[in-house]
């Protein structure tokens, strides 16, 4: 049975953590005391939904947790210290920090885990996040005790939506360039100017031509994505920020 322990403080643990090709131990009290926490859990290190989704939302979202009060985003799983500091270099999840619970010493303790015997991954963390103040969980969002993984409420989304219903969420942006191009490097330079952040994917390095025909029907770069709407290039884009700053006014 799977325990919600709102209300209740989190317990007492150590985590063995690797730095700077030394071991640290960290205790829960450096974690949680007097700040004010976002942890998420997991199954494990390098698995698909973990990987795809729950790892690097949070990660992107971690700035706008950080501008409503909170001190710090934290992944939890059943790995050892090496396997964690791996996967977050993999992930690129600079943002966050990760937590080895290798024995599951952690995760025991708040009633979160689980045997995944059938594949072969012994006993790991139910998937879950929760919202910890001075060491006292105000809030935990807790996947639906069912076979499998489900993944449907422990999302960097809901936790900010709790936090801060009103909280602008970054956009998700994607240019696809040329290098050489100064008509991509406008665009960049617009991009920056405005404080969006943004991907950028080469030509001839991350995708071929054919590839920027198939998602936005031309074959000129730059082409600009924002939250899955196609922009296009340099000049429909100034024109579209340009109406973001009429609208905010």
């Amino acid at each position: 049975m799977l325990q919600n322990r709102e209300g209740q403080k989190v317990p007492q643990t150590t985590f063995r953590t690797r730095q700077d090709h030394e071991w640290v131990d960290v205790s829960t009290d450096e974690i949680f005391r007097g700040r004010t926490v976002v942890v998420f859990a997991l199954p494990g290190a390098f698995t698909p939904t973990c990987s795809s989704t729950h790892v690097p939302r949070y990660n992107q979202l971690t700035p706008a947790f950080r501008q409503h009060g909170i001190d710090e985003v934290i992944c939890v799983s059943v790995n050892d210290a090496f396997v964690m500091n791996e996967w977050r270099k993999e992930q690129k999840a600079y943002n966050v920090t990760f937590l080895p619970d290798g024995n599951g010493d952690f995760s025991r303790a708040m009633g979160m885990l689980v045997p995944k015997d059938d594949l072969g991954f012994g006993e790991r963390s139910w998937r879950y996040s929760m919202l910890v103040k001075d060491g006292v969980i105000e809030k935990m969002f807790i996947e639906a005790d069912v076979p499998g993984d489900p993944f449907e409420v422990s999302d960097a989304d809901s936790m900010l939506s709790y936090i801060a219903p009103d909280a602008v969420k970054p956009l998700d942006v994607t240019v696809f360039s040329r290098e050489g191009c100064p008509y991509c490097v406008r665009a960049k330079g617009l991009l920056h100017d405005a404080g969006i952040r943004f991907e950028e994917l080469v030509l001839n390095r991350d995708f071929t031509e054919a590839t920027i025909r198939a998602v936005s029907g031309a074959s000129t770069v730059p082409q600009v994505f924002i939250n899955g709407d196609r922009i296009g290039d340099s000049e429909s884009l100034e024109a579209w920020l340009a109406g973001q700053t009429r609208n905010a006014a």
